[in-house]
């Protein structure tokens, strides 16, 4: 696959660990690289490939990965559905859904290579061709989606593109299986293989790795972190008085406190310039992206001009995990700030993390009619892509404006500013309170009707 690079034995199997998740890929060879490149945002899955050339070999391979793995994915619908009708699947088993994410990158590939043609498409239902033809209004040309066995060979659909190229009712085809695509292309017929994009792989990998009996037991399972303030008595010996030092100690603790309540964890001070905090794993993997960035340190480097070194530890008792991040803290610090890892049980290591946002949606997917309605509102695209992100990843489009602030990187002010601009503009509406523990106000909650669409009609 193009921009993803080819490894030696791409599809071989790797060694699980015994700590590691273990996965069944089930894919065609051309699709290997770009499942591992995003299966390294999944530190929780040991991936073993299984490769094909054409589908029917699915259920083979299936019965080969189950004895040693714990969820099997299917990078379609079709090789599913051929494993599905012959095997009794003994652990979850998943397969990554044509939507239509994929079918505007096929669409767009297909028009620049060959430009717009009447079109024949498998696989993929009428209503999802449907629906993304509305939304892309210039693609004005027919298509023609195959409507014959529900189980269709793969000689069956290259027949069905065969046939009507030859009768000149289309130009081109679109097709979900690659051994179409590859016979297609030997008969010299246009064509273009729709596979998921990124954001399809990452939804369906977060899909199996919650079916997973490994993961349901590390949900609840305790971490710790530990974060220390990089260089804070150099820090603080720039200030012009003690004032100003506890101002900044204030400040610190303010934003950790606001990071941890996303983390629904415990912060505490150990004194000097150590922090710890206390979350579950489940919630933290979350809020990570997978392991992959702590977005507090950003926003620590751009209010308060300071970086942290982190330590994270997982671990069966409190003890484990505290002796684990003290671990990671350590690393960390040698590694010379400015960066964090994650100890696990087994004392595997993580990282280092990125002190960044974790990944951004790529507009382009999104009606530029609709993005330039956000713009108008004030809604820029770093924040339309953050909030697409984490509405794709949750499932939620609800927030407080505190978690709307821990989520843009901006403080609870700022949020509460841009809420005020959304409400008018109808982006969000208010949904309901949420009421604490003290004797505060209660804090609002706003659902993103805007992004709830848009992530509705991907």
């Amino acid at each position: 696959m193009n921009g993803y690079p080819a490894q030696e034995h791409a599809v071989s199997e790797e060694k699980a660990e015994n700590n590691g998740i273990a996965i069944g890929i089930i894919c065609p060879e051309a699709f290997a690289p770009k499942m591992r490149y995003v299966l390294k945002s999944f530190p929780s899955f040991i991936p073993v490939f299984r490769a094909y050339t054409n589908e029917d070999q699915a259920p083979q391979l299936a019965e080969q990965l189950m004895s040693g793995t714990e969820v099997l994915l299917f990078t379609g619908p079709i090789p599913y559905q051929r494993a599905a009708e012959r095997v009794k699947f003994t652990v979850p088993a998943h397969y990554i859904p044509l939507s239509g994410t994929g079918l505007y990158r096929s669409l767009y590939m297909l028009q620049k290579k060959h430009g717009s043609h009447p079109l024949s498409i498998d696989t993929l239902t009428r209503s999802a061709v449907e629906k993304t033809w509305r939304e892309l209004g210039e693609f004005a040309e027919p298509f023609i989606v195959f409507d014959g066995s529900p189980r269709p060979t793969r000689d069956e659909l290259v027949e069905f593109h065969r046939r009507l190229y030859t009768e000149g009712r289309t130009g081109a085809a679109l097709t979900g299986l690659k051994s179409v695509s590859d016979e297609l292309t030997r008969l010299g017929i246009r064509n273009e293989w729709v596979t998921p994009t990124e954001h399809d792989i990452i939804v369906s990998l977060e899909r199996a790795l919650l079916s997973t009996e490994s993961r349901r037991g590390k949900e609840s399972q305790i971490v710790v972190g530990l974060i220390n303030i990089d260089k804070f008595d150099r820090l603080a010996g720039l200030k012009n008085s003690e004032h100003e030092v506890q101002k900044l100690k204030l400040d610190i603790h303010r934003l950790l406190l606001g990071y941890v309540e996303s983390l629904d964890g415990y912060l505490t001070h150990l004194g000097g310039d150590e922090y710890m905090f206390v979350t579950t794993r489940g919630i933290f993997e979350r809020e990570t992206g997978g392991y992959k960035s702590i977005p507090v340190a950003r926003e620590a480097a751009k209010s308060l001009g300071i970086s942290m070194s982190i330590g994270i530890g997982f671990g069966a008792s409190a003890n484990q995990a505290g002796t684990h991040a003290r671990i990671a803290l350590r690393q960390s610090k040698e590694a010379g700030g400015n960066v964090g890892f994650i100890v696990r049980e087994d004392r595997g290591v993580i990282g280092p993390l990125e002190m960044t946002e974790p990944w951004e949606f790529d507009l382009s997917l999104i009606h530029p009619d609709i993005i330039k309605r956000a713009e108008r509102a004030g809604m820029n695209s770093n924040y339309l892509s953050k909030l697409i992100v984490d509405v794709s990843r949750r499932g939620r489009t609800r927030y407080t404006a505190r978690e709307l602030a821990s989520l843009l990187g901006v403080t609870v002010r700022t949020a509460h500013r841009l809420l005020v601009v959304w409400l008018d503009e109808n982006l969000v509406r208010v949904v309901g309170e949420e009421r604490g523990g003290g004797k505060g106000r209660p804090k609002q909650i706003f659902e993103f009707t805007l992004i709830a669409e848009i992530v509705r009609n991907m």
